[in-house]
C-alpha cells in the first residue's frame, strides 16, 4: 500500500474530511500534498453515494463526479448499446469513466478516451473496478476508433463562467459531435436535459432520461430511427396516435407528468387509454374522474380547491393541522420554499398543495398522492 492508499483510507476514517481538524491530523501524518487529495477525495466519495453503488472504491474529480452518469443511467444505456449488436464501444471524451464502466461490465470491448492526464488515471482506477477497458489519453477528435466500432460522447459544457449550450464552447467540438452522429456507426450522444430544440439534428431519436422524479440527462441516437422518447427508467415512452388533449375543469384526480415526459412532448401519450384532460392548454397538468396508474406520471386525489390567496392557505394549514406540507407549482412565479414558510406548517397532518392554472384561474389544489 503507498503512502497515498494510507492516507485516503485515514481520511476515510474522519467524521468530518472537510473539517480543519482533519486537515490537520493528516498533514502532520502524510504531507500536505497527499493529505489534500485524499481528504478531497473522500469529500467525493461522500457526494458520489447518490450515483454510484461503490462510491467507497472510486475515485473521482470534482467537474468529473459532476458530469458523471448515473450508474443506472449507465447501465441502462449499454444494455442499449448490447441490444443494438455492438460489440466494441470508443467513450470518446470519458471523464471518470462511469459509462465506460457500464458498458465494461455489459462485456462490451471498451477504449476510453480523455484529454486530461488526471481524468485519464481516475478513468482507469475506475474501470479496473469492474473489468477490462483501455484508456487512452488523447483528443476525441483526433482518436482512431476502428470500422465497426460503436461510439459514446458526452461533450463537455462548461467554461469558467458556468454551464453553456454556446456550442463553440463545446468539447469535442459540436462538429465533431455531428458528424459522428451522421457517420454509419452506432453513435450515442448524451447532453444535459434542458438542450435547447434547435440544436438536436433531423433524423436522430431524442430522449429525456428521468431517474427517481430527477430528469438527468437528454441523449441522442443515430440509429434507432428518428422521434423522441422519454425514458423514465426503466420505462420508456414513444409516441403513439393520441389525439390533441383537450381543456376542462379540475376533475376528481390531478395528474402530474414526469419531466422527463414534459421534455419530450408526450403529455398525450401518459395514459392513452383513459379518459384525461389539460388544465390549462399551456401547462402540462392533466386531470381525470379515474385514477390513472402510469409509470410515466403521478396521480393526485383532489381534496380540496381554494384560490390562491397565502391567508387563506395559511388558515386552511392550521384549521387542518398540516405539519408536513409539500408544495408544487408549474408556470407560476411562486418561491415554494418561501411559501411553505409563509403558511406555518404545524402539526401531525400531511398533504400536497398544487399551484395550478386552469380555465378558472390560478388555483391551489390540495390533493393526497395515491
Amino acid at each position: 500500500m503507498t503512502q497515498r492508499d494510507e492516507a485516503l483510507r485515514a481520511a476515510m476514517a474522519e467524521a468530518d474530511p472537510s473539517s480543519l481538524g482533519a486537515g490537520e491530523r493528516l498533514r502532520r501524518r502524510f504531507g500536505p500534498d497527499d493529505a489534500a487529495w485524499a481528504l478531497g477525495q473522500t469529500v467525493l466519495r461522500r457526494a458520489a453515494a447518490s450515483k454510484f453503488s461503490r462510491p467507497d472504491e472510486m475515485l473521482f474529480t470534482r467537474d468529473g463526479l459532476e458530469q458523471a452518469s448515473r450508474e443506472s443511467v449507465a447501465r441502462w444505456r449499454a444494455a442499449r448499446f448490447v441490444e443494438a449488436g455492438v460489440e466494441e464501444v470508443w467513450d470518446l471524451g470519458c471523464g471518470i469513466g462511469s459509462d465506460a464502466m457500464a458498458f465494461s461490465e455489459a462485456g462490451l470491448r471498451v477504449v476510453a478516451v480523455d484529454a486530461d492526464a488526471e481524468t485519464a488515471a481516475v478513468a482507469a482506477h475506475n474501470l479496473a473496478l469492474v473489468g477490462r477497458g483501455d484508456v487512452r489519453v488523447g483528443l476525441a477528435e483526433e482518436s482512431e476508433p476502428p470500422p465497426g466500432a460503436a461510439i459514446f460522447l458526452d461533450p463537455a459544457r462548461r467554461t469558467a463562467k458556468g454551464r453553456t449550450w454556446n456550442v463553440a464552447d463545446f468539447t469535442p467540438p459540436w462538429e465533431f459531435v455531428l458528424d459522428q452522429l451522421a457517420s454509419d456507426r452506432f453513435v450515442a450522444v448524451k447532453l444535459g436535459p434542458g438542450v435547447p430544440k434547435e440544436l438536436i439534428p433531423q433524423g436522430v431519436l431524442a430522449g429525456w432520461v428521468s431517474e427517481h422524479g430527477d430528469v438527468v440527462e437528454a441523449t441522442l441516437w443515430n440509429r434507432l430511427g428518428p422521434g423522441t422518447e422519454a425514458v423514465v427508467l426503466p420505462h420508456v415512452l414513444h409516441p403513439g396516435a393520441t389525439a390533441p388533449l383537450d381543456v376542462r375543469p379540475l376533475g376528481q384526480y390531478l395528474i402530474e407528468p414526469d419531466g422527463a415526459v414534459i421534455r419530450s412532448g408526450l403529455i398525450a401519450d401518459v395514459a392513452p387509454e383513459a379518459d384525461v384532460w389539460l388544465l390549462d392548454p399551456h401547462t402540462a397538468y392533466l386531470s381525470s374522474d379515474e385514477p390513472v396508474d402510469s409509470p410515466f406520471a403521478t396521480t393526485f386525489k383532489v381534496l380540496d380547491v381554494l384560490g390562491f390567496d397565502v391567508r387563506a392557505l395559511r388558515r386552511y394549514v392550521a384549521e387542518h393541522g398540516i405539519g408536513t406540507l409539500e408544495i408544487k407549482k408549474r408556470a407560476i412565479d411562486v418561491d415554494p420554499a418561501l411559501l411553505r414558510r409563509q403558511l406555518k406548517p404545524r402539526g401531525r397532518g400531511s398533504a400536497t398543495i398544487i399551484l395550478a392554472r386552469t380555465l378558472m384561474g390560478t388555483r391551489a389544489v390540495i390533493a393526497a398522492r395515491i
